[in-house]
């Protein structure tokens, strides 16, 4: 046992009935070092770590904290030793306070109540400390958005005082601005001894912000490397096992005639006096902030959301879709960016989730055909490369990236005319992404109109024919092709 190790994991297997999760895995970590954890949607990565936290039981190998061997039985029992995990899927009650949530394994701070106005003073800090103190602890986390909800999630396990902290794809929903600042939070912890489990799909900030990198493929370890030693491609040709010589793909899409016209839409306090138009075979994307109102934009159009004033005109005619049935019917699709919550039934089939969407493919009469059904979630599957052990399991069996192709899947059997796609690569492998991608550009060359809201600007300039920038509920500004950088998106979006 190296002095400078905080945890070391030996030899780590772990089996789910017959299937092999985890092989001999190890992983050490060290005091005050960033390493980062890699690999492909079903790798391990997820299992390794709910195992460290002692969600998960291993069937074979040892865990060391600080010298000696843990002998664990429930997430309780890594908490005492210093060993916080933030998940991809939060860990949050909903119906309880900011506040509650930070402090829920500690609400009391002495004798047999809660001190309201002390447990509020405290959780104030905690956000402060974070930088997002405009967030109010007494508001309860259900309401927030996506993006703010990890930020609680992060403050409940600093509150913990952690030696070891494992982010599992920490910054999927948040902004440039809210990942530095982040970065800023991660940079601290690692100058005062903590150590850092860092899981990301994100190369660039792989390469930024870690040490050490170990990569994992299939459950089984691949190496351990120090990251200065390494260069993305080298990466990326460890994790998925071949190289990936272009991360976005060229298409080849015929631009063609207007299919959807927005005027002066305006819906609630986060959308106001939207205009934009979208053609066949374009893609035109969809950048700003966190909160700047892309997705309640999209939601308006849709008829998930009621709008206030402003045309949606679809196909040269004025509609106002009264709920998203009636959107899906005249021809318009929407992947939402919360899988969880609104683009999947977790606890429904892989080929119910699939077809939901595209029903008339697979019935006659209103009686499904399940053997036609089945054949045909097979071949789309199939096609974008998903994972999945029987078309019958429920979706909540698959990895997260293999939930996110089945969501996008339920659409691309749906033959939509246009279709908006809200961050639809969130929390899925770099070899996962260019799949994805290459679906884009399929539907695009196929002649759908696709509207692309996404937090990464990478992801922003490499697939959009043009980009629309939103701030504060109002479009800020409009780039293409060659206007397309950081810089200007940063600046667009900040209103500088």
């Amino acid at each position: 046992m190296h002095d400078q190790y905080i945890v070391e994991m030996r030899n780590i297997s772990k089996f789910f009935g017959g299937v092999k999760a985890l092989k001999n895995v190890s992983l050490t970590i060290k005091r005050g070092e960033v390493h980062a954890l890699m690999g492909e949607n079903g790798a391990g990565k997820s299992t390794l770590m709910k195992i460290l936290a002692g969600a998960y039981q291993k069937d074979e190998g040892q865990i060391f904290v600080e010298g000696k061997e843990a002998k664990v039985s429930s997430p309780k029992d890594m908490i005492k030793l210093g060993v916080s995990v933030i998940y991809q899927e939060f860990m949050l009650a909903p119906d309880l306070s900011v506040a509650e949530n930070i402090f829920i394994d500690h609400l009391v701070d002495s004798g047999m109540f809660i001190n309201w106005k002390r447990l509020k003073q405290r959780a104030k800090e905690q956000l402060i400390k974070l930088g997002f103190d405009d967030i109010d602890p007494e508001q309860k986390v259900g309401s927030l958005s996506v993006a703010y909800q990890q930020i609680v999630e992060i403050c409940k396990c600093l509150a913990r005082d952690s030696k070891v902290l494992v982010f599992d794809e920490p910054t999927a929903v948040l902004t440039f601005s809210e990942t530095q600042k982040l970065f800023d939070i991660i940079r601290n912890l690692k100058a005062n001894g903590v150590g850092i489990v860092y899981i990301s799909h994100r190369l660039e900030e792989i390469m930024e912000l870690s040490d050490r990198i170990t990569i994992l493929k299939d459950g089984e370890y691949v190496g351990t490397v120090p990251t200065a030693d390494i260069n993305k491609e080298k990466l990326v040709s460890m994790m998925v096992g071949r190289e990936i010589s272009q991360l976005f793909p060229k298409r080849n899409a015929k631009i063609g005639e207007e299919i959807l016209r927005v005027e002066n839409l305006s819906a609630g306090k986060m959308v106001k006096d939207v205009s934009f138009s979208i053609r066949k075979g374009e893609v035109v994307g969809f950048s700003g902030l966190v909160g700047s109102g892309r997705t309640e934009t999209m939601r308006a159009i849709f008829g998930a959301d009621q709008r206030d004033s402003g045309k949606v005109i679809f196909f040269g005619k004025e509609v106002n879709f009264k709920d998203p049935k009636d959107a899906i019917k005249n021809g318009l699709g929407f992947l939402p960016e919360d899988r969880k919550h609104q683009g999947l039934l977790l606890e429904q089939s892989i080929r119910m989730n699939t077809t939901l969407a595209s029903m008339s493919k697979v019935k006659k009469f209103d009686i499904i055909n399940h053997k036609k059904e089945k054949e045909y979630v097979k071949e789309l599957l199939a096609s974008i490369a998903t994972k999945y052990g029987s078309t019958e399991d429920n979706a909540n069996s698959l990895s997260g990236g293999n939930q996110q192709k089945v969501a996008l899947a339920k659409w691309v059997a749906a033959d939509c005319k246009c279709i908006i796609l809200d961050e639809p690569t969130r929390g899925v492998d770099v070899g996962a992404k260019t799949e994805i991608y290459n679906i884009i550009n399929q539907l695009a060359e196929s002649g759908v109109a696709v509207i692309l809201i996404s937090s990464e600007m990478t992801e922003i300039i490499g697939m959009s024919d043009r980009v629309i920038v939103m701030r504060q509920g109002r479009i800020s500004g409009e780039l293409d092709k060659s206007e397309m950088t950081e810089d200007n998106l940063i600046k667009l979006s900040m209103g500088v």
